[in-house]
């Protein structure tokens, strides 16, 4: 049977429903070396989840004031030396623990705090250097671009056709959704894999979703 292309699972456990896939992108402390050698043993490529730009641990000297409205996390002064090191140590623990590459998260910094553009690519560029030949999948980061794309792999376009709102998930309104279709063919040029991820808590917002990524050339999931 063909793998599917790739999940997105931030829980534990379901080794057999995460063997379908050809890429996994996991929490690093979900997983022990054994189930993650378990896991490599039947052909899957695993990634292992870092945030870039926000910490939800406790306090530490690289955090802002202000913080992530929807999910808490604290904003992080990118290139403050210590947060560096941290995400760096991060990844080299997570390809000791046996993954084979990084999904990179919160890297949206254009929108929150701009001046951390250019030092946001700088860590990438030295987590390309701690995985070498790894796969490096993006989350967004469309205004790291065009320099992004001479670093990673693929990029994933989260929340393609589906927001979050207070009473659950719901369809980005038409203008946005026009919006992200030109965004995709922009991608489209890029010689990148892409995927899109959205999200959906009944079959009918399911079917909805599964549908947008797919006309606009990324692996829907």
């Amino acid at each position: 049977m063909t793998a599917l292309p790739i999940v997105f699972y931030y829980g534990t456990g379901e080794l057999d429903r995460l063997s379908a896939y050809k890429r996994v992108v996991l929490q690093p402390y979900g997983y022990s070396e054994e189930e993650l050698a378990t896991l490599r043993g039947r052909g899957v490529e695993l990634l292992a989840y870092l945030s870039l730009s926000e910490d939800p641990g406790p306090p530490a000297p690289w955090q802002r004031t202000s913080r992530n409205p929807d999910w808490g996390g604290a904003f992080v002064h990118v290139d403050h030396p210590d947060w560096v090191e941290h995400v760096l140590s991060q990844a080299r623990s997570a390809l000791a623990k046996g993954f084979k590459g990084l999904f990179l998260d919160a890297l949206n910094v254009e929108l929150t705090f701009p001046e951390d553009v250019p030092h946001l690519l700088t860590l990438i560029a030295a987590l390309r250097e701690v995985v070498g030949t790894g796969y490096i999948l993006a989350n967004r980061g469309f205004g790291l671009l065009p320099q992004l794309a001479e670093i990673v792999d693929g990029i994933l376009f989260e929340s393609f056709t589906v927001r979050w709102v207070t009473s659950g998930y719901a369809p980005w309104p038409q203008e946005t959704l026009e919006h992200h279709a030109r965004l995709a063919e922009r991608l489209l040029e890029l010689d990148l894999d892409l995927y899109a991820l959205d999200y959906a808590d009944d079959t009918g917002m399911a079917a909805f979703a599964e549908g947008g990524p797919g006309s606009s050339g990324c692996i829907p999931w």
